[in-house]
């Protein structure tokens, strides 16, 4: 098995997978490759789009228009910073020097206490 690296053509999110994987994603979603959290997403476009009368592809824009406009909103980077920041200040990211919580320091507030 073959690995790849594939990136959602909604979202831009990467991804490794096997060929065999991308190829029956993009065979559901009308040769793009989405990511699960995208495909989820369209999914739910296309039941509420049947309602109507539409398909996958009007189902598939709904959701690339939606994912278009969160990747230029700046408001999304700067939460996207935010919660990078806090993830280090946690401790939850590898790598970081930030201590993380143990039973010892659960409840305490570092940026309270004095240095």
């Amino acid at each position: 098995m073959e690995i790849e690296q594939v990136q959602c053509d909604c979202c831009d999110l990467q991804e490794d997978c096997t060929q065999n994987y991308i190829s029956e994603v993009k065979a559901k979603f009308d040769g793009k490759w989405l990511c699960g959290l995208c495909a989820e997403a369209v999914r739910d476009e296309v039941i509420r789009a049947k309602k109507i009368g539409y398909g996958m592809e009007e189902g598939m824009k709904a959701h690339m228009s939606f994912c278009r406009k969160f990747k230029s909103n700046p408001a999304v980077q700067v939460a996207d910073g935010m919660k990078q920041m806090l993830r280090r200040r946690s401790g939850n990211m590898s790598g970081t020097s930030a201590p993380s919580m143990t039973a010892k320091n659960h409840g305490s507030h570092p940026e309270n206490s004095d240095p």
